[in-house]
């Protein structure tokens, strides 16, 4: 065996053994989908042995030391030459993992997973409830479990980098920190004028009564129209909506229902699809490598924010849909106007629940929780003061107060599974989507066009061409100059948003 031959050896078992975890990890989804549509309560305590378990088995293999045998004789390689090419993405991704888990030890991976699934679980309970003080536990061990992890991973500046860097690579703190506060500061003026207008919708038509079996179906048609294919993926009800993939051809979508509540369901719906086609516009051939990975959870958002708003809650949308909302629902739309309803779909005002918050400030909603989740790591803020932290900063921010813990710091899922860092990709997906869809409007010329006749498949298959098909082949700021030109900025965004609601609220 020559040497070109050796090395192509050598990648062929790098790749088989990395597919080969995906398929323990394809079960960690079932299992951590199944919790969260489908668990007995009375299951818990052993699931969360079972989570463990397999994360430890993921763990042992992804670390292994022939792994880092096969990335040091590749890293050098001219298979590898192209950092972009098939071989260097593979490479390229499967050192950069192998270089940070090989720094935990397994027993905290194994306890980590162990909590999340107990955690969730927990969770569900104490939102219920309302009470704070059944997840308390939790939530102290695990910040506490975190801080470990972070310190394993080892950080310059605060435990908050490592944990951020597994959802949007090579991002610091600083970085997201910068963005924030530029996005907060270019949208103050425009929250201002809007919430000064008397112009503005009250929202009451949405409150109105829709039949949730009406909204499954509704909401299943709408995410079928954009694209998402249901006989490679399914709809079931959760607590806190989400998307997971449990194998190339398995998406599954999750939602909630509230008969009061048309948007509650009918956004998260295609908040998930967005998700979902992504994972389904994926390179199926190449799934378990990095090849088949979304890049990062920004550009992963971007992709749910855009279906969500730019297309969700536009003018043009509604205009084509608004005949089928009202055959779908006739009681609670008898009479209306679809100006009205589209003005109430966008209704600003301040709100307690982040899923259900407008798209001005839904930010804000990030910008809360990015502040307290970095401050109980760098140990700034105590887990037990977490409410009352929680309701000043929901105060300031947005000059409402939670009535109770349900409303309030229980509304999330994310702290209870471990997910620290996760936040602060929501208001970069926002970003990300309103520069996509800036691209994509100049590209595709008259895309109000199409979609005011439901012609989603040009849309779709833009994104998927210069989006899905590169994997994590681009890192997300290299990606996002890729495909418009630009490094990212609050400007599209803000120039949407200005555009929109100025029409919106009749603001002069």
């Amino acid at each position: 065996m020559n040497a070109a031959e050796r090395l192509a050896s050598s990648y062929e078992a790098l790749c088989a053994h990395t597919r080969e975890t995906a398929l323990l990890q394809s079960v960690q989804a079932l299992l951590e989908w199944d919790d969260r549509t489908q668990l007995p309560t009375a299951a818990g305590p052993y699931r969360a042995e079972q989570a463990a378990c397999l994360a430890g088995m993921v763990h042992r293999r992804q670390t292994a030391p022939e792994v880092g045998g096969w990335l040091d004789e590749l890293a050098a390689s001219p298979l590898v030459e192209d950092p972009h090419s098939d071989a260097g993405t593979v490479v390229r991704r499967l050192r950069r993992e192998y270089e940070k888990k090989r720094r935990l030890p397994p027993t905290l991976v194994e306890q980590l997973a162990r909590l999340s699934a107990r955690g969730q679980q927990v969770w569900a309970a104490a939102r219920k409830a309302s009470d704070f003080g059944q997840f308390l536990p939790v939530l102290a061990e695990t910040v506490d479990l975190k801080r470990q992890e972070a310190a394993a991973l080892g950080f310059a500046t605060t435990p908050y980098d490592p944990l951020l860097d597994d959802y949007e690579p090579g991002t610091a703190t600083t970085e997201v920190a910068a963005v924030l506060d530029s996005l907060v500061a270019s949208l103050r003026p425009l929250l201002q004028a809007i919430l000064a207008s008397d112009r503005g919708p009250d929202g009451r038509l949405l409150a109105r009564r829709y039949a949730l079996d009406a909204q499954r179906e509704f909401g299943m048609a709408a995410a079928r129209a954009i694209g998402f294919d249901f006989s490679a993926g399914r709809l079931d009800v959760t607590d806190h909506p989400f998307c997971t993939t449990l194998g190339p051809r398995d998406v599954r979508l999750t939602t909630r229902y509230r008969e009061d509540d048309f948007g509650d369901a009918f956004f998260s719906i295609l908040h998930e699809a967005g998700h979902g086609l992504y994972e389904q516009g994926l390179p199926a051939a190449s799934f378990g490598l990095p090849l088949s990975l979304a890049t990062s959870l920004g550009i992963h958002e971007s992709q749910s924010r855009l279906w969500e708003n730019q297309i969700g809650r536009s003018r043009s949308f509604w205009e084509g849909l608004f005949p089928a909302a009202r055959a779908a629902f006739p009681e609670a739309l008898r009479g209306v106007e679809f100006a009205a309803f589209y003005r109430d779909v966008n209704r600003v005002a301040p709100s307690l629940i982040r899923v259900d918050a407008d798209e001005i400030t839904y930010n804000l909603h990030i910008g809360i929780r990015f502040e307290l989740e970095r401050a109980l790591l760098e140990d700034d803020l105590q887990p037990a003061d977490l409410p009352a932290a929680w309701n000043a900063k929901y105060d300031a921010y947005l000059g409402v107060v939670p009535p109770d813990d349900a409303q309030g710091v229980l509304q999330d899922v994310h702290w209870s599974a471990g997910l620290f860092g996760y936040f602060p990709t929501y208001a970069l997906g926002n970003l990300y989507a309103a520069q996509f869809y800036a691209q994509a409007a100049e590209d595709l010329g008259d895309l109000e066009g199409q979609v005011r006749r439901g012609e989603f498949q040009p849309l779709l298959q833009w994104l998927r061409s210069r989006i899905h098909a590169h994997g994590s082949r681009y890192e997300a700021r290299e990606l996002v100059e890729r495909v418009t030109g630009r490094p990212l900025s609050e400007r599209p965004w803000i120039e949407q948003m200005t555009r929109k609601y100025a029409d919106v609220y009749r603001l002069d």
